[in-house]
């Protein structure tokens, strides 16, 4: 509690409960968060509060009288304690926000009883009183939490003072203490606002995956449940191989999303149930680079782009749209496109009925080498039989 010389509060005691820390988000608090913020937390000054309440420790009571008299002329409330052990159960049993003790008492040490009161309530300020023989003794007490100390003897005018410097600096370490549980409270509240617009965001995000992926399948009849088919496929091949969490979930999403390059292909190309021309073949080889290009401006997505694009290249350099080969193509993609070929040779198309899982896994073995790299196949067969 901050008071002035006549002893009357300007700022009233605060204690609010500190909440846990969310972990890692130094850089959240930046955003709206200023000590003018912080100032509008805290609460308007009350005049009206009751004056600061202190505790005389001396064993001389003609200086016990001494400091209640002026103290209480001053403003303050003040109580008296003729012994160590009397001040400790005055401290515990009531409430002070200053103790003024003297460093030679008969029963129990001066540094002892400051001990005591500062593991008992460590917001206490203490003056130690000291005979100038026992300057010496005073450094300690300081180092052991003592506000300030008096040499006897001394005048009421620095009698005031020291009490005053005692009060203001108890009153910054409760202000600070405030706004640190001020401020933990804003970061808590401001990291919880960003968490859940950050699920909005996700939703939102896998909401229109979800959305570009039904716009797909509804284009080519023959893809309905490829793209989360070759997730699946993908993902579980990841897991096999070992790669860690977050490589497993980017290959689901570009399982997802491999093919959205082919909301640019003409539908009569995606639907024509004989052998493409030429052209028609070289047209459909750009649904890689369309499906990169469409991907793009999803940030959350920049990691999965290589993998959309490359996942028809070849383990020996003969696939497009860039003619990548063996470990220039990223890991994700030769992954992905042995589920992509996996499921295509599995499912109905346009132009040919669907193989048996042996006969597409005979078929994934044999291009070993030369479509897929060879310890990728190894995996996925081992996966698909086991």
């Amino acid at each position: 509690m901050a008071l002035r010389l006549d002893g009357r509060s300007v700022f009233p005691e605060m204690s609010p409960t500190p909440l846990d820390l969310l972990s890692g988000h130094s850089t959240l608090i930046s955003d709206g968060l200023s000590l003018s913020s912080l100032d509008d937390a805290l609460p308007s000054p009350d005049v009206t509060a009751p004056p600061a309440r202190m505790l005389v420790v001396d064993d001389e009571e003609a200086i016990r009288f001494f400091l209640h008299k002026k103290l209480t002329e001053a403003g303050f409330a003040c109580d008296q304690a003729e012994d160590g052990l009397q001040a400790i159960q005055r401290v515990e049993d009531d409430s002070y926000q200053l103790v003024i003790c003297d460093i030679r008492l008969p029963d129990i040490d001066g540094l002892e009883i400051l001990r005591r009161i500062r593991s008992f309530d460590e917001d206490i300020a203490v003056v130690m009183l000291t005979a100038v023989t026992d300057i010496n003794v005073a450094i300690p007490a300081l180092k052991a939490g003592a506000s300030d100390y008096l040499v006897k003897p001394f005048n009421v005018d620095q009698l005031l003072l020291s009490v005053s410097r005692a009060l203001e600096k108890r009153s910054l370490t409760l202000e600070n203490r405030l706004y640190q549980q001020t401020l933990e409270t804003r970061v808590v509240e401001r990291t919880r606002e960003l968490v859940k617009k950050n699920i909005d965001l996700s939703r939102l995000f896998l909401n229109t995956i979800e959305s570009l992926i039904f716009t797909l399948e509804a284009k080519d009849m023959y893809t309905e449940g490829h793209s989360w088919k070759v997730a699946l496929l993908a993902a579980n091949t990841g897991r096999a191989l070992g790669l860690d969490a977050a490589m497993v979930e980017n290959l689901s999403l570009a399982g997802l999303l491999h093919d959205i390059g082919k909301i640019g292909v003409r539908d009569t190309i995606l639907n024509k149930p004989s052998k493409l021309t030429t052209e028609e073949y070289l047209h459909i080889q750009q649904h890689p680079v369309v499906g990169e290009r469409i991907l793009r401006p999803l940030e959350p997505l920049k990691l999965v782009l290589p993998c959309v694009r490359h996942h028809h290249e070849w383990f020996n350099g003969k696939g497009y749209p860039d003619g990548l080969a063996g470990e220039n193509i990223p890991i994700a993609a030769r992954i992905l496109t042995i589920a992509d070929a996996y499921d295509a040779i599995t499912s109905e198309r346009a132009y040919r009925p669907a193989r048996s899982r042996d006969e597409a896994l005979s078929i994934v073995r044999g291009a070993a080498g030369t479509q897929f790299d060879p310890r990728h196949v190894e995996a996925f067969v081992a996966m698909m039989e086991g």
